[in-house]
């Protein structure tokens, strides 16, 4: 009976895992030095399929400064995806265009900051809304963005209190507010 149960349990596992072991996926890596282009790519993107997976801004070897961004196609996952590229130098645009992605529909998956070919230094967030996903949630956005890490800690206990949930962080050097922290939090919209 002590075999039959541990055979069983065995199985159990195994037939678990299968699904997981038999997904794949498949990787693209956009990279551009124009914020622009790197929108109109995650569309292309979204659109055959490819969710994102990270972004980076630097200084690769031979593009030099660029944005990165991975992104996956899991042969299991039939949606296609929306994206929104938000850039700007002003801390306070981005709070606004993150709140107006955020009303319809789409909710952050990233944050950067890198220095376009065109825009200078700027803050790069990147919202996303599935297709297969009709009770989109919404959420209200608040930036908090600081160049001093102790007053960052008191802002986030006090976006805390009010309900926001920290998602990304980023520290760079943006045109108008030098080096700075700058932190995404979200709560369920109301």
């Amino acid at each position: 009976m002590k075999r039959i149960t541990l055979a069983l349990v065995a199985f159990s596992l195994f037939a678990a895992a299968a699904p997981v072991l038999a997904q794949s996926s498949t990787y693209k890596i956009l990279a551009t030095s124009k914020t622009s282009t790197m929108q109109k790519e995650m569309q292309d993107a979204g659109e055959a399929g490819y969710r994102f997976v990270a972004v980076m801004g630097g200084e690769t070897a031979v593009g030099g400064k660029e944005v990165v961004v991975l992104v996956e196609k899991a042969s299991g996952d039939k949606n296609t995806y929306s994206y929104r590229l938000l850039a700007t130098s002003k801390t306070s645009t981005l709070q606004k265009e993150l709140q107006e992605a955020g009303d319809a529909g789409f909710h952050a998956v990233g944050q950067t900051v890198f220095e376009s070919l065109f825009g200078g230094k700027e803050t790069v967030a990147i919202v996303q809304k599935a297709s297969g996903d009709p009770n989109t949630k919404r959420w209200e956005y608040k930036l908090i963005a600081t160049s001093k890490t102790s007053t960052l800690e008191k802002e986030l206990k006090e976006i805390a209190e009010a309900g926001y949930q920290a998602i990304d962080l980023t520290v760079g050097k943006t045109a108008l507010g030098g080096s700075e922290i700058v932190v995404i939090t979200r709560r369920p919209a109301k």
